[in-house]
This record gives C-alpha cells, sequence and structure tokens, in this order.
C-alpha cells in the first residue's frame, strides 16, 4: 500500500510485520536509482520525520539522486501501536526492519542510525551483515551513558501535551535548551512538530507514550550492557560517528575509543548540540555525503 503526496517530496508507504501490525516509512528519490540507497532509523520516541532534510537532499541530488527511506517503528508515526507495550523491544524492531527492507527490496544500504537506530543498525550488522554497506551512528555507540537514559526517561511519555506547536516549542526549550542552546524559534518549533501530532485533532504525542513503560523496567543503578562486540561487526564498513558536544548519552572517550577500534570510522563532535544532533545542517549533510560515497567505492 502505498500513498503519494507529491509536495512533501516522498512516498509514504506500508508493508506487514510478521505478527500482522502495518509498518510505515517514508520513500524518498528515484525508486529504481542504481546509487546505493540510504536507510534512516530514529532514535526511541521519534519518527521518520527527523530525516526529512536528509531525505530531500539526496533523493533530490541533481548529480546523482538515491532513494532514501525513512522508517517509523511500531508505535510511532503511521505505523501501527502495539497492544502489547512489552513488544516495543529492539529484538522485535530488527525484525522489522528486516521485513521492511524485504518489502521495499533494499539488499545494500548505508544505515543512519540516530540512538535507538544506532543500535538497530549494530544488531543488524550481526543478523545481516551482508545488507550493510557503510553506517552513520548519530550519538550513540557500544558504551550507553546511564545520565542520558536517565534524562531520556524523565520525559518520554510525560510531557506536558500543548495546545499548539509554538507552546509545545516552548516546551521543548524549557527541557532541552541546555543541551542545544544554540537552537532559534523556527529550530524548537520544528522539533515540536515533529513531537507532536494534530492529524486526529487535538495535538497528542506522535508516539505510543507506553513506550515509557520498557524505560521505567530498566535498573540503572545497574550496569548497562557494553557492546562493543555489536560494534566490532561493523568494521567491514566505513563508519561515520557523530556525537553531540552536550551529549549525556555518548562520552567523548567512547567516541574516540570507537576510531581507535575501527579503522574506516571517521568521528565528528557537532558543536552545540546535544542527544541527538539535527541532521539537517549542510556540513552535516556534507559529511553524511561523504560517507555514503566512501560506502559506494568501498562496495564496488
Amino acid at each position: 500500500m502505498t500513498i503519494s503526496a507529491s509536495d512533501t517530496g516522498f512516498v509514504s508507504r506500508f508493508t506487514q510485520a510478521s505478527d500482522g501490525l502495518r509498518l510505515h516509512w517514508r520513500d524518498y528519490g528515484p525508486l529504481a536509482a542504481p546509487a546505493l540507497p540510504i536507510v534512516c532509523l530514529p532514535g526511541l520516541a521519534r519518527t521518520a520525520a527527523d530525516f526529512h532534510e536528509v531525505g530531500l537532499a539526496f533523493g533530490q541530488d541533481e548529480a546523482k539522486p538515491r532513494r532514501v527511506l525513512a522508517l517509523d517503528y511500531r508505535g510511532r508515526g503511521l505505523s501501527d501501536y502495539d497492544r502489547d507495550w512489552k513488544n516495543y523491544d529492539i529484538k522485535i524492531e530488527l525484525d522489522d526492519l528486516m521485513q521492511v527492507l524485504v518489502a521495499s527490496g533494499t539488499e545494500r544500504a548505508v544505515f543512519l542510525g540516530t540512538s535507538r537506530g544506532g543500535l538497530l543498525t549494530m544488531a543488524l550488522a550481526t543478523a545481516r551483515p551482508a545488507v550493510i554497506k557503510g553506517v552513520v551512528l548519530n550519538d550513540v555507540g557500544p558504551v550507553i551513558d546511564a545520565r542520558g537514559l536517565l534524562r531520556i526517561r524523565g520525559y518520554v511519555g510525560k510531557l506536558p501535551v500543548p495546545r499548539s506547536f509554538q507552546e509545545g516549542a516552548e516546551i521543548l526549550k524549557r527541557l532541552s535548551d541546555r543541551q542545544f542552546p544554540a537552537l532559534g524559534d523556527a529550530e524548537w518549533e520544528l522539533m515540536a512538530r515533529r513531537t507532536w501530532t494534530d492529524r486526529d485533532g487535538p495535538l497528542r504525542p506522535d508516539y505510543d507514550t507506553r513506550l515509557m513503560k520498557g524505560l521505567e523496567e530498566l535498573d540503572l543503578e545497574a550496569p548497562l550492557p557494553v557492546l562493543w562486540p555489536y560494534f566490532d561487526a561493523l568494521r567491514a564498513v566505513p563508519v561515520l560517528a557523530l556525537r553531540g558536544a552536550n551529549s549525556d548519552l555518548l562520552a567523548a572517550a567512547t567516541l574516540e575509543e570507537m576510531a581507535q577500534r575501527h579503522p574506516e570510522c571517521e568521528v565528528y563532535t557537532v558543536p552545540g548540540q546535544g542527544h541527538a544532533p539535527l541532521l539537517g545542517a549542510r556540513d552535516i549533510i556534507r559529511r553524511i555525503g561523504r560517507l555514503v560515497a566512501r560506502a559506494e567505492r568501498a562496495a564496488g
């Protein structure tokens, strides 16, 4: 099933998960473009909309347009919500991702993963390594800082519901201005429009608020799993690792170790941003473009 919206720059497509839930993804660029496609995977309570600028930049590139897919996980955006919140789980979301790759005919791609999306990418590298030809990890790595998880747990599913997107922008600014001190009013409103939706009338979060239940079950007093073996599964492909200078989820020391352990891992710290850096700036788009070019050369 597809829903075309020519003025948005993408086509909405749907497929079924293994358990029958309907999954949505945005499809940018030419369907049959020979260039290596990009698959974009958002953060925990985020949606495909976070990658709109990336989708437009690469899907409509005059010299070399390429297909860009941006996913809504189950319980987010236009994908179905799950009756059982315990299914908002990395293993199930990995299977969902594989269903979308099959449905879209994606046999190999560059993967751009923000936060949870980066964890999914590393999991995919252990389960289906041949499909990954390059990776951008946006403010996520093999070691997760518990401070960041604690902060995220404090607001996912718990934000007040604004009466307007302008009020939503004010809420987000109060919550995250220390993480993103350089954002202007227009950028805060854009973030608000990607946090809440008015598709069904009054504003509501654009995700199932029961996502909070999985976070509440985490014991942040206990050591978090260290995922270096998953990161090491990416050794065969070029990697660009981004970190927000103000991030409380990915430590600078972890970023440095990622660069040391991976022979083809370029790292960049995004000034003035926290978790997770916005991807629409020209400099970030250029860096992603260079990574994609490296991946295409390596893939042959």
